[in-house]
């Protein structure tokens, strides 16, 4: 027969008519769920693309790489890569030999499935088989030995009782059960055929030989070998094609959809929010109805692969409040499925489950949509891109255009659009922190500066973080740095009122603001608080004003790598925690660390840092809502404070977020550990260092956290 054999061995020509008409079905049936997923996406609100060529160079990075699946979990990471490459080598294999069968020999005679093309064939989907099983091996190690927490579909939104996730547990098995049955198949059927029909080039097929000399062994061979062969083929090829089938309506889904959210998927996602236009009807505003979502959103729902990876990195869900990112996802995910997919064209509808497209307040319960920090650990741990930050920012002004919100964040809302601040002072109190200086600050509307400093609420305000604004002034002026403020004309910068759903209000900061600074003569500008930090260099473009935007901690390295700061080692042991705005939102990582290096201390990391920093709990309008947490939980920020004495003696929790230190400070009392470590801002060590008296000896008690 030469180094090659026949596609159907063993069938008669009904079965093989059978097997194509199968294959008809199963192909028909794929498409017709495709056709749903795609009508599905269609009923979303319409968003621009662009980018194609550079989406898909993007797409192809990470599906192949495989560096967001491994993060964070490298045993479950190296398994999807096995199982990928498996699959994938496994699907090509099976392309070709289609190509072969049905392309190339009956319409151009030709036949390129033989000689060392075959041999080579052969021993690439051995190997391939091999990757396939060892990956799901592994995957199923990780669910049913490791058994990490995430994947135990346990909510912290719902009570026991409330939920069911079952059929989510039996449709991970399935899918793993299906995979390796075809792969084992697969073997089966090289074995038995080699046991059946001895060949020279058996070892070709390194696990079909082996099987085959394990059949022989046994005394299977001829006759008996072909029948087991036979029966095998079916069995073999009916999974395949009801695994084809099956694709778009079950876990398998992931593997269109994930890709294709990736190649999708806005790299700004939640960093960067989208505006409402003026004349949108009160309806319109954000996200209340399935059909509200863009077609992008709802792509992701699919995306889906329920690894729990961001409910696990969540602070709400830590800390008890009723929000789990990846079952928000899933109840989206079944309301659009049951009115807008495939099982609304069949007509299924779980009992209980609410007709029409609302689903604001069920399934998405507003509970949940407020109990979000808006820190982006959700965004940046989902290995499939999918955008919870922006949804969840939609549900919330739909609710805030409703007037459905914590009764402390609306007077908060009221009083910033009454005096500019969140703190309900005079506006010619912002500057009053300056009181305690020994110098004049320069006031950017009548003086030129090299520096402006939007200085923010916390810093202006509250008097824990005064100290740390009179710190860095001194620390300026020492540094001989040129620098200049608002003085009255600030106005809060507004990007936590943005990313707690009130769009208008931050539209109006912002423009007020960037009146403001265009007004003044100045180089570049800098803030203490990365949520001002962050707004003025990402999302202040948007309405105009683009400036050069530092954080504090980035302008105090360049100060001291410039020579202008003389500084001296201060010893002490510390930990450093990344603010959500500063780290995540845009990666500003190093500057803190270098800055601790250069005075001298040493820095002792804690396990959850950089881009897994753990929230502090105030971000997304959190810090002006009134806090109701299950009995017995722990706050995020007290948890992160358990994290940093767990680390053994330190002299201090360093933080560089003014929100950050109102935050911890209470935290550090409220979680028992009062006494056992003090908090200290960036720029108060940076003034140690230098030799210049501190206020550090002011009081703790008084602080004020707004609204009061």
């Amino acid at each position: 027969m030469g180094e090659t054999r026949p596609v159907y061995a063993g069938l008669s020509h009904i079965e093989v008519v059978l097997f194509y008409g199968l294959a008809v079905v199963s192909t028909g049936i794929f498409c017709w769920g495709v056709a749903r997923l795609v009508l599905k996406y269609r009923a979303g609100r319409r968003e621009p693309l662009g980018r194609l060529v550079r989406r898909a160079s993007s797409m192809v990075d990470v599906v192949f790489s495989h560096r967001w699946i491994r993060r964070r979990d490298p045993i479950a990471g190296l398994g999807h890569l096995l199982l990928f490459y498996g699959f994938t080598a496994l699907f090509i294999g099976t392309t070709i030999l289609g190509i072969q069968t049905d392309i190339a020999r009956p319409i151009f005679h030709a036949d390129f499935w033989s000689g060392r093309f075959y041999l080579g064939y052969k021993l690439a989907l051995d190997i391939a088989g091999v990757l396939l099983l060892a990956g799901l091996t592994l995957m199923a190690f990780n669910r049913a030995v490791r058994r990490p927490r995430r994947l135990g579909y346990a909510r912290p939104d719902r009570r026991a009782g409330e939920y069911d996730r079952s059929l989510y547990r039996v449709g991970d098995w399935v899918f793993l059960s299906t995979l390796f049955s075809l792969g084992v198949t697969g073997f089966l059927l090289e074995g038995f055929f080699l046991a059946s029909t001895p060949q020279h080039f058996a070892a070709w097929s390194p696990v079909g030989w082996v099987l085959m000399k394990w059949f022989r062994a046994m005394g299977l061979t001829g006759s008996s070998a072909a029948l087991a062969h036979h029966v095998t083929w079916w069995v073999h090829a009916v999974l395949a094609l009801t695994f084809v089938a099956s694709i778009p309506f079950t876990k398998a889904v992931h593997m269109i959809a994930s890709p294709a959210n990736v190649a999708v998927r806005d790299p700004a996602a939640g960093k960067r929010l989208s505006t409402i236009a003026a004349d949108a009807a009160p309806e319109d505003v954000g996200y209340r109805n399935l059909d509200d979502l863009s077609w992008r959103h709802l792509l992701s729902l699919d995306a889906c692969t329920k690894c729990g990876k961001c409910t696990e990195a969540c602070p709400a869900a830590a800390a008890g409040l009723p929000l789990s990112p990846r079952d928000l996802i899933l109840d989206l995910r079944e309301a659009a499925e049951t009115t807008l997919g495939a099982h609304a064209a069949l007509g299924i509808r779980p009992d209980g489950w609410p007709e029409g497209l609302d689903v604001l307040g069920d399934p998405i319960r507003t509970a949940s949509v407020w109990s979000c920090t808006q820190c982006m650990a959700c965004v940046e741990i989902c290995p499939v891109g999918i955008e919870h930050v922006p949804i969840i920012n939609q549900f919330r002004r739909q609710l805030v255009e409703r007037g459905e919100m914590d009764p402390m964040l609306q007077r908060t809302f009221e009083t910033i659009s009454s005096t500019g601040n969140s703190f309900g002072e005079p506006k010619r109190r912002r500057p009053k922190w300056t009181e305690g200086l020994q110098f004049a600050v320069k006031d950017a509307r009548k003086e030129a500066a090299e520096l402006l400093w939007f200085v923010g609420d916390y810093a202006s305000f509250d008097p824990r973080n005064q100290r740390n604004s009179r710190a860095l002034a001194e620390v300026l002026r020492r540094a001989g740095a040129d620098f200049a403020m608002l003085y009255e004309a600030e106005r809060t910068a507004g990007c936590d009122v943005r990313r707690a759903g009130e769009e208008g209000l931050y539209s109006s900061l912002a423009e007020a603001n960037i009146e403001a600074i265009s007004g003044c003569e100045f180089e570049r500008i800098f803030s203490t608080d990365p949520h001002t930090f962050h707004t003025l260099k990402n999302e202040y473009p948007g309405f105009g004003g683009s400036w050069t935007v530092l954080h504090h901690s980035e302008l105090l390295l360049e100060l001291i790598e410039a020579g202008r700061l003389e500084l001296r080692p201060l010893g002490y042991r510390v930990t450093y925690h990344d603010p959500c705005m500063l780290g995540r939102y845009n990666e500003v990582y190093d500057a803190p660390r270098r800055v601790l290096e250069a005075i001298g201390v040493e820095l002792v990391e804690m396990p959850r840092n950089r881009d897994n920093s753990l929230c502090c709990g105030a971000g997304g309008g959190r810090i002006w809502m009134k806090e109701q947490r299950p009995e017995g939980s722990r706050r995020a920020s007290e948890q992160r404070i358990d994290e940093a004495t767990s680390l053994g003696r330190l002299d201090y929790f360093v933080v560089a977020c003014p929100k950050d230190v109102t935050m911890y400070s209470d935290a550090i009392k409220t979680s028992g550990h009062d006494g056992e470590i003090e908090l200290r801002e960036l720029s108060e060590l940076v003034l140690e260092s230098i030799g210049a008296p501190t206020d550090s000896a002011t009081a703790l008690a008084g602080t004020k956290v707004a609204p009061d």
